[in-house]
C-alpha cells in the first residue's frame, strides 16, 4: 500500500545506491498497477540556461549506469551536446516512491546503439526509422502515414537500417535522492552522494564503496 512504508538507514536492503535502486525497481516492475516502471523524466539545461524536462524510456541500467536512447536531431540530445549535466527522477506513484539522480550523460559508442537497436521490437524500429522529433509536422497522420510505408518497405526485411540520428546515452550518477512518501507521517528522504574529502561524520553514514549516506528533511 502507498505510504505505508518507512525508509530509514537501517533498514535499507543494501547501502549500494544501485542496488537499493533495483530493490525499488523490482518492486515497481512487480506491482501490476505500475504499467511503466522505466519510465523517468529526464532534466537537461542548454547554454541559454534555459531547463527543460521530458518523459524518457531507461532502456536498461547496471552499476555502471542508466542507458537512454533518443535522435540526435532531439532537443535533449543538442542540450547534452552543450552540457553533460543532467537529472533523473522516476516516481511510482502507487508506491508513493520517488527517486532522484543528479549526474551526466555520456554518448556511448555507435556499435553499442546498433547492437541495442537491432534487439528492439520491429514496432519500436520502425518508430524509430520514422521519427522527425523536434520538426514542426502539419498534422500527425504525416507520421502515420510515414510509418505505414515503412513498414510496408520492409515486411518483408529481417534486419531494418538503423536511423543515421540514432544514439543512445549512459547516465552516470553521482548521487541518488531516495524519497517515500507517508500518509500518516513525516516522509522520509535519504541521499547517497560521493565522499567528500571532509566530511561531518555526525551527519554521514558510510556507505559502500565511496558513497556517503545522508538523511534529508522532506
Amino acid at each position: 500500500m502507498p505510504g505505508t512504508s518507512k525508509l530509514d538507514i537501517s533498514t535499507l536492503e543494501s547501502r549500494d545506491p544501485f542496488k537499493q535502486f533495483n530493490c525499488w525497481f523490482l518492486e515497481a516492475k512487480q506491482n501490476k498497477n505500475i504499467k511503466n516502471p522505466n519510465a523517468a523524466c529526464l532534466a537537461t539545461c542548454g547554454l541559454d540556461g534555459h531547463p527543460s524536462c521530458r518523459m524518457i524510456q531507461v532502456g536498461d541500467f547496471s552499476d555502471k549506469g542508466f542507458l537512454f536512447f533518443t535522435n540526435y536531431d532531439s532537443k535533449k540530445a543538442k542540450e547534452l551536446s552543450q552540457n553533460k549535466q543532467c537529472s533523473l527522477c522516476f516516481y511510482w506513484d502507487h508506491l508513493d516512491r520517488q527517486i532522484v539522480l543528479k549526474g551526466r550523460a555520456e554518448k556511448i559508442k555507435e556499435h553499442e546503439s546498433m547492437d541495442y537497436f537491432s534487439r528492439c521490437p520491429v514496432a519500436q524500429q520502425i518508430k524509430s526509422l520514422s521519427s522527425v522529433q523536434g520538426k514542426i509536422i502539419k498534422d500527425k497522420q504525416e507520421l502515420v502515414d510515414r510509418q505505414q510505408r515503412l513498414a510496408k518497405e520492409f515486411e518483408t526485411t529481417k534486419k531494418m537500417p538503423v536511423p543515421e540520428t540514432y544514439c543512445g546515452y549512459l547516465f552516470i550518477p553521482d548521487e541518488f535522492d531516495f524519497w517515500q512518501g507517508n500518509q500518516d507521517d513525516i516522509d522520509d528522504r535519504l541521499r547517497f552522494r560521493k565522499k567528500h574529502e571532509h566530511e561531518d561524520q555526525e551527519l554521514v553514514t558510510p556507505g559502500e564503496g565511496f558513497w556517503v549516506i545522508e538523511r534529508l528533511g522532506a
